[in-house]
Parts: C-alpha cells; structure tokens; sequence
C-alpha cells in the first residue's frame, strides 16, 4: 500500500484556512448587501476585450497595484498568487509551470501553456520552451492575465492546461517620464525607467542578482516601445520587444533534505554551467470597431530567438544552442446578426510560419558515469538539424442572448505542418560516423515531414442571476502536437517517434461575483500523452485525469482588504506502464509533482491615503516526488510583506521582505535516478526601492 500524499486528517494550515474562508464568506455577504458600486473588469480571453461578467471561464488577471510593478525578480511572484497556478522556481530565471495541472517536465511539457503577449504568441508551435517567459517584460506589464483550462477554440495549438498573456501599456499610460531603483540582498539590483508622450513610448528595465548560491548570477536586459495611433478609421498599436538573459546557472543539490542544510543549500556542483539568450519581436495589430458588436481586426509579428546554454544535468555536459525566426498573421471579423439583435457572429484565420534550428554537440569525451555509459556518448556534434513549420487554423464563433441568458459555440481547425531537415548523418553514430558499442545514444532520423491536424470545439452556458453575479457551464477542449525535439531529437536505436498530438476535454461549472470573487469546479481528461519508455522512447498512449475546485474571495472591511484564493485538485494516472529510470505507472495514483492543496490569504491594510502595507501567507500542500508515490516531499508555508509610501505625488518608496519566517523550503524537489534533488529556495530576503515619476 502505497502512502497517501495528503494527510487523512486535516493539516493546522488548511484547519486555519477554512475558518478563514468562513470568515470571508459572512463577511462578503454582508459587504455584498452594503455596496451597490460594480466595478467592471475588462479581460482579452476571447482574442477580444469583454467584461469579465459575460465570459465562461476561469480568468485571473493582475495589475501592478500599490507596489508599482507586478513582480521584482521572477515571474513566479505574481503569478504563483493566481488560484490553480503554481510556478516552481529553478536557478536564476528558470522555471516550470503548473496551470490545473501537475508541474509538467520534459521536452513537450511548455507545449501544454501558450504564453501570449498581446495577443500573439511568444514562441512558434513546436518549438516552446519551459523558461520562455523570460522572454517577455512581466515586471513593467500593464497586466497578465490567466485562462486556466483548454481554449483551443480560440488559440488553437498548445492551449491545453491553460493560456497566459502579458499585456503591454497603452501608448497613453506612458505619458511623462517614470524612474526606480530597487536593492536588495545577494548584490540584487534592479533598474527601470519609462518614457513616453501619451502617443509613443518606451520602457525597460536592467536586473542584476548575484544568487544566494554559489556561481549562481543573473543579468537580464528587457526593451519595449509601444506606439497607437489612429489608421483607415480603426486603432492600430505598434509593440515592439528586445530582451537579453545572460545566466550562470547553479544545479540540483543531491541527498535527502539536503535544502535544509545550511552549507548544501548554497553550494552549487555546476559552476560551469551557463544560459545565454536573446529574443526579438515586433507586432501590430489594428481594430475597427463598426457598432456596438461589429468588429474587424488584423494583425501580426515577427519574431526571433536564439538560445546557447549548457546541458548539465546530462553526461557529458553537451552543449544546445537552437534559434527560431517566425511570422504569424491573425485576422477575424465580428458582426451582430440584421435579422436578430441577439444573435452575433465571429469568424477568423491564423497563419503561420517558422524556421527553426537546434544544434547540441559535446567538446569533450565523457568523462562521468559507468565505462558502458561513457562509451554510447562521444564527442562531437550529436543533433544538428532545422524545421520549417507551417500552419493554419480556421476558427467561428457564434453567441445567442435570451434575458440573462448567454449561449456561445466555437469551433477551430488547425493543420501544423513540420519539414525536417538533417544536416548530419542519420543514424546513431559519432559525428564522423564511428559506431558506438550496440549504437550512440543520441539518433537521427533521416529528412521527413509530419502533418498534424485538429479539431476543438467548445460550448458555453451563462446565467447572469443578478447585476453582479453569474453561473456558467463551459465545455472545451485542447490539443498540442508533439514539440520539434520529441519527433526529431531521439535516442538509441530509434529511428521513427510515431506521435500523435495529445487532446484534452474539460467540463467546468463556475460562479462568479463582480466585486468579490469566483468559485469554479473542473474535470479534464487528457490522453494520447507523450512519454519516454523505458527504452528511452518518445511514445504515446498515456493518459490522465484532473479534477478540483479553486475558488478566489475578496473582502473590504474598512481599510482593510483580505483576499483568499487556491485550489484543491487532484491529477492522477488513467493508465499503467513501466517507464525510464525502473519506475512503474499505476492508474489511480497521483501524478508526481502535483500537491493537492495550494492556498493564499493576502491582507491589504490601508493605513492611510499614502501608505499600503500587503501582507500574505502561501501554503504549498505535500506532494509525490516519484510516479510509485513512496517518496513524499513536505509541505511548506511561507510569508510576505511588503508596503509602499507615496512621499509625495512625484516620489514613492517600497520595501519588501520575502520568506519573512526564513522558512527552509524547497522551490523545487523530485527522486529521480536514486536519489532525491532540490532547488532550494532563498531565504529570509529583504528589498527596498524608490520611484520617481514625472507626472
């Protein structure tokens, strides 16, 4: 019998968080009874900007509020504060993302999100990476925004466990000039500035953080300009985004619990080890808004990447270094039905198209693991090949309104076509064609193309009960086709990855109040899902199930607002394999890296006109660090507080303290090849910051 991942009896946290959220409850009620003022959030869901009240989903969306910025050093900070989401942080500003999901590894885990900035992706299909939000400016965004749960119907590819968008500031809210400093420990520095004239705009900011590990520094460079203006009777916005990430990058610490101890948590045994990345895009897209429901758009951008970094975690050490140049072209028109004013209708197109590259090569002979192990990995170049990617997807909408009734169905069609092309031998031999003892590890397969095609439906039911609350159903599903590196990068003596896109259906119910707050129940089930064997195969025929609730609650109560948000879900196996590494795959267990509770209480107490103090507490319930579910990695909660004081119109200062208990947690732990390995997470760390602005 296996051990349970979560304790049979509640734990003294969530003892703590249900009285809390009991609390809240009676407390919103009558708040809800006193206020008569709705205050009307605007999201960009639908590829389209709508009130919150009238969409069938589960959506968050941050603002920087009293602090002047949505995070400081990592994405993770402002996301990780969004129920059913959980960002485990790795070294510098590497991390992998949980969005109603377990945290997903491997090479097609980023092919489960689509990040977005404005409404374009930052990255081509099939060529994601799990750390590509590095690449976009979250600190100085206007906002983000969250869907949790499939909206390929929308987005197409990649919408699976959830879609995330960082939006950029109007040309209008860059009007002046904005300066900030902010300080910290482990030599942090953080520099921003904004310049725009309500037309134009620019903005940036330049990072440096030693780390609180050993060879463990960060710099990161990021540009934006912005530019709206009036064109053929619409709005057209210009966006344009450079960003440079040098890193050196410190690896797992090894040992059971080695996190908690104080010399181990801030070693690093990869001081060679390093992340060097750049990225370019500009976009723009024009809306023309005929009537009240009428509306044409179009849009598009380009971008590019590039990205060297060391594979350290491997024998040997190899070397990647892979690039993207893409094009993406969008457009859609929206009208309101002249037989009926209840009936409105959506109709768009996607394109795409993409060359990519990755090379991975090794300077010297292998110089760890058994002779055997050695022997399958020489030096040399290992993969060496490019990928066009071509795409189109075709999408509809159509909306019927009824009183407090709203129905809307959608439909898309994509085709993803992927040409590759080797520029080395095929086969598995050494780069000059040597033979290794029973074949090299890593195989090439010889040029080919692969086509993948889908369709995603999705319904929706609204009812909107009264001015400021509303119940929905909603039935969706998403689809990824396999990433470039699971068809193309394969190892031993396979020749051929036979893959087939993974699917996902989904069926949420959800209640949404204006002012206060949401609660959401979801099940989603996915199959077709890419894993490697224990032959060290990419294959398909996996599947998996996910259910839970996550609810999100705010309350006034005079000068202070309290708001509880998180999750109880489970995410367990719905088949049985034997897999890499001697691990076996039982349906019904849970999936590793996957806590079932992840809950947040912030309080935001308003001293006086001037001065806001946040505080807030995060729990992380006990996981599986193993597919068996026998190792079981802790729970853990950690505190935050952080204030700002408006000195005078023009200037402000803030100071933060993260982990304010210095508690010893891991941001990330697994078992795998034997033995346990962590990221440990900082410790008690304190920040302050000034911030001039012009206007």
């Amino acid at each position: 019998m296996c051990p349970d991942p979560t304790p049979t009896a509640p734990t003294r946290p969530i003892r703590l968080l249900r009285a809390l959220i009991a609390g809240l409850w009676l407390c919103g009620l009558t708040a809800a009874a006193a206020s008569q003022t709705v205050q009307e959030i605007v999201v960009t869901a639908q590829r389209r900007a709508a009130p919150l009240q009238s969409v069938a989903a589960s959506i968050s969306r941050l603002e920087p509020g009293a602090m002047g910025r949505l995070d400081l050093g990592h994405h993770a900070e402002a996301l990780n504060r969004i129920p059913g989401v959980w960002v485990q942080r790795g070294s510098g500003q590497e991390s992998l993302l949980a969005i109603r999901s377990p945290v997903l590894t491997g090479a097609g885990a980023c092919g489960a999100f689509v990040m977005l900035e404005d409404g374009f992706p930052l990255r081509p299909t099939g060529f994601c990476n799990v750390n590509e939000l590095f690449e976009s400016n979250t600190s100085q965004a206007a906002a983000i925004e969250v869907v949790r749960g499939p909206s390929s119907s929308a987005y197409g590819a990649n919408a699976v466990h959830g879609t995330l968008q960082v939006i950029s500031p109007t040309a209008a809210a860059l009007h002046g000039v904005r300066a900030s400093l902010v300080a910290g420990v482990d030599g942090f520095i953080n520099v921003a500035a904004e310049l725009g004239d309500g037309h134009s705009g620019l903005y940036g900011t330049g990072r440096h953080d030693n780390g609180f590990r050993l060879d463990s520094a960060v710099t990161e460079l990021k540009l934006n300009a912005v530019h709206d203006t009036r064109f053929a009777e619409g709005e057209l916005r210009w966006r344009a985004a450079a960003t440079r990430l040098d890193q050196d990058t410190a690896g797992f610490v090894r040992g059971e619990n080695a996190y908690r101890d104080p010399v181990l948590r801030r070693s690093n045994a990869n001081p060679e080890a390093f992340r060097d990345a750049n990225s370019a895009r500009v976009s723009a897209r024009w809306t023309r808004k005929v009537c009240d429901d009428c509306l044409d758009e179009a849009g598009g951008v380009l971008r590019h990447s590039s990205m060297d970094f060391l594979q350290h975690f491997l024998l040997g050490k190899p070397l990647e270094q892979n690039s993207q140049t893409s094009l993406a072209l969008n457009w859609a028109r929206e009208r309101r039905a002249e037989s009926s004013a209840s009936f409105t209708w959506r109709i768009g197109a996607d394109a795409e198209w993409a060359d990519t590259s990755l090379r991975q090569s090794q300077s010297l002979p292998t110089a760890e693991g058994s002779a055997s192990a050695r022997a399958i990995r020489p030096a040399g170049r290992q993969y060496d090949y490019n990928t066009a990617v071509l795409g189109a997807g075709l999408h509809g909408r159509v909306q019927f309104e009824h009183a407090a009734w709203q129905w809307r169905a959608g439909v898309r069609f994509d085709r993803i076509r992927y040409r590759y092309d080797n520029r080395m031998r095929d086969g598995n031999t050494a780069e000059d064609g040597t033979p290794c003892p029973g074949g090299c590890l890593y195989s090439r397969p010889a040029d080919r193309s692969d086509q993948f095609d889908n369709v995603a439906p999705q319904f929706e039911v609204l009812w909107r009960h009264s001015i400021d609350s509303s119940l929905y159903l909603l039935l969706s599903e998403g689809f990824r086709p396999p990433e470039i590196t699971e068809l193309y990068r394969l190892q031993r003596n396979q020749s051929v990855a036979e893959l087939d896109r993974e699917q996902m259906q989904a069926a949420e119910i959800g209640w949404r109040h204006a002012r206060h707050g949401s609660l959401a129940l979801f099940a989603q089930r996915k199959r077709n899902v890419i894993l490697r064997d224990a032959n060290g195969f990419n294959v398909i025929g996996g599947r998996t199930r996910h259910e839970g609730l996550e609810y999100a609650w705010r309350v006034p109560i005079g000068a202070l607002t309290l708001t509880a948000s998180g999750t109880y879900a489970r995410h367990r196996y719905d088949f049985s394999r034997q897999i890499e590494g001697g691990e076996t795959i039982i349906a019904g267990r849970d999936i590793d890296t996957a806590p079932r509770h992840l809950h947040q209480l912030e309080a935001l107490w308003q001293l006086d006109p001037r001065t806001t103090l946040i505080f807030d507490w995060r729990h992380t319930g006990r996981y599986a660090a193993d597919a068996a579910n026998t190792r079981i990695q802790p729970g853990h909660e950690v505190l935050r507080l952080r204030g700002a004081w408006q000195a005078s119109p023009h200037w402000r200062l803030t100071a933060e303290i993260d982990n304010l208990a210095d508690t010893r947690y891991a941001d990330r732990a697994d078992f795998a090849q034997g033995e346990w390995r962590y990221f440990p997470a900082r410790g008690r760390s304190g920040f302050i910051g000034i911030d001039w602005r012009s206007r």
